[in-house]
């Protein structure tokens, strides 16, 4: 059985051009938009956009981070998927911060709150999923870290995390626990271990060492990524590639709305 996986972290939904000098005050606090030749810099709810760039994509399973709490429902839907989400930091009052995400999202941008999400599509090959699970990862500061787990009726099981920002031996020690409970979860199931683990092979190779040696997670996209597809008993048929910045944009007008200030990251697995 073959599937394609996809890793992406939304950036709290909001968009992200190449060019820095569209970030402008009068765009954060007035929501006025901002054009170069190529790009456009908006200030508003981008929900259907990014569920518009997920719906035509090829996968069969995403996992995404930081994710706006309210964007999974729709996501889901419009990707005809089923999914499973953990909450992550700042959640707190959380009507009080939807509603002001949708007016003004630059402006409180990941005061809006996260949550990790696994999406599965229902007509891919993976199946549903008939097991979910979640634990918290870290719960000091700097903030909320957690993980979240599936079974699916395939039998692969997907683990997502967004781990510690920064501070490379926080999310070592992230990634280590989430990798030790994701092991544990699938017992002898094939598993894909993934996310935006904010630790980088060139730099950390050690964790990663430590990963496949451990835990037979391997396959890291590369030496200067963040961004992962770990697995243990899959055949990697296409290795982690990010997308070209060009996947996650969409055309409005002659200009381009690039989504995110990640790039995508997907593969493709083969079950034994």
């Amino acid at each position: 059985m073959r599937f394609t996986a996809i890793s992406w972290n939304l950036f709290h939904g909001r968009d992200f051009p190449p060019d820095p000098a569209l970030f402008t005050w009068r765009s954060r606090l007035l929501r006025i938009e901002e054009r170069s030749e190529t790009h456009v810099q908006v200030n508003r709810d981008l929900v259907a956009e990014f569920a518009e760039v997920l719906a035509r994509a090829s996968w069969d399973v995403a996992l995404l981070q930081e994710c706006p709490p309210r964007f999974a429902a729709p996501l889901a839907e419009a990707c005809g998927a089923e999914g499973h989400l953990v909450l992550t930091a700042r959640n707190s009052a959380s009507g009080l911060r939807t509603a002001l995400a949708r007016i003004n999202p630059d402006l409180i941008a990941s005061g809006e709150g996260g949550s990790n999400v696994i999406l599965v599509r229902r007509a891919g090959t993976l199946g549903g999923i008939v097991e979910e699970r979640e634990i918290a990862i870290h719960a000091g500061a700097p903030e909320r870290r957690a993980m979240v787990f599936v079974r699916t009726s395939s039998g692969v099981c997907v683990a997502n995390l967004h781990a510690t920002n920064d501070q490379p031996a926080l999310a070592a020690e992230d990634v280590l626990k989430a990798a030790q409970s994701s092991d544990g979860w699938a017992g002898d199931s094939p598993l894909l271990f993934g996310g935006d683990l904010n630790l980088r092979p060139g730099e950390d190779p050690g964790i990663f060492d430590v990963l496949r040696e451990r835990f037979g997670l391997a396959g890291p996209t590369a030496p200067g990524a963040i961004d992962h597809l770990l697995a243990r008993g899959l055949e990697v048929v296409e290795t982690p590639t990010p997308w070209p910045a060009e996947r996650r944009e969409l055309r409005r007008g002659d200009l381009a709305l690039r989504l995110s200030d990640h790039a995508p990251v997907q593969a493709t697995f083969e079950t034994g």
